[in-house]
């Protein structure tokens, strides 16, 4: 199968992009995690459910993987992006985008019926995360893998502070929702505890835990676009500290793969 990394920006030819950096963490766990499904089932081509997973940003590169992916979506701009995408990665037919949300899931797809699924950045926005999870939970096989992202308590409050703000960055620590303000545009942050607590609320068995965005949030990105093999380093650093739970309390994002009982 053809090598998705491109779709991260990660080419051999070139350093690694901005992009790559923030998901380069996610995508190897995940990959890790599809491989070893494809050698449990036995099965060459997983059937994947991305919920939110709009234009296609993981969709497509684990349909280059040669697995069928459906990603269900509330934007239908988005949808069409993603239709344009998989169109031109030339893995048009393995990708489907269905309008809908994680809340009324089973209204689009079936139950149980997915070998992994994708739940990047959708818990924030739901009005019960803990129904979110269970729901992506019911869309699992046995044995399937859940990949759950959220944003990061930890994050924000450094973030707020190292920008001057902060007010901000104590009102972050103390609500309830992580939220610094008003003017948040994100209505829900987690620590690694909530996130966890969901998915083993929810039945399943949390396998990894890492910190994503950890550094690359918080470095000018004019060093790294200027100094000779700063981008590299970094996307080491990051990959190094990832799993590392000191880390974890300050990482931008949250990254949970767990896994339903056989």
């Amino acid at each position: 199968m053809p090598d998705p990394s491109p779709a991260f920006g990660r080419e051999a030819s070139s350093r690694p992009s901005r992009a790559s950096l923030r998901t380069a963490v996610v995508w190897d766990v995940l990959k890790d995690a599809l491989d070893r499904r494809v050698g449990t089932t036995g099965k060459g081509s997983l059937d994947v459910l991305d919920t939110g997973g709009g234009s296609g940003n993981f969709a497509v590169p684990v349909a280059r993987l040669g697995h069928r992916v459906t990603v269900v979506d509330p934007s239908p701009n988005a949808l069409f992006a993603l239709e344009r995408r998989a169109a031109e990665a030339g893995v048009a037919e393995l990708v489907t985008g269905v309008q809908g949300d994680v809340r009324g899931l089973f209204d689009v797809v079936e139950r149980g019926a997915y070998d992994a699924v994708l739940c990047h950045g959708v818990l924030e926005y739901v009005d019960d995360p803990a129904e979110g999870v269970r729901n992506t939970v019911a869309a699992l096989r046995p044995g399937g893998a859940l990949s759950l992202l959220g944003a990061g308590l930890g994050g924000a409050v450094l973030a707020r502070a190292l920008a001057g703000h902060f007010t901000e960055a104590r009102t972050a620590l103390g609500d309830p929702d992580g939220r610094w303000g008003d003017g948040d545009p994100v209505p829900r942050r987690f620590t690694a505890e909530q996130l966890t607590g969901l998915a083993e609320e929810a039945g399943l068995s949390v396998g990894a835990v890492h910190g994503v965005r950890i550094f690359a949030d918080l470095v000018p990105g004019v060093l790294v676009d200027t100094e000779p093999g700063a981008a590299e380093a970094l996307l080491k650093l990051e990959a190094a500290a990832a799993e590392l739970s000191a880390f974890h309390a300050v990482a931008t994002q949250l990254h949970v793969l767990a896994e339903k009982p056989v």
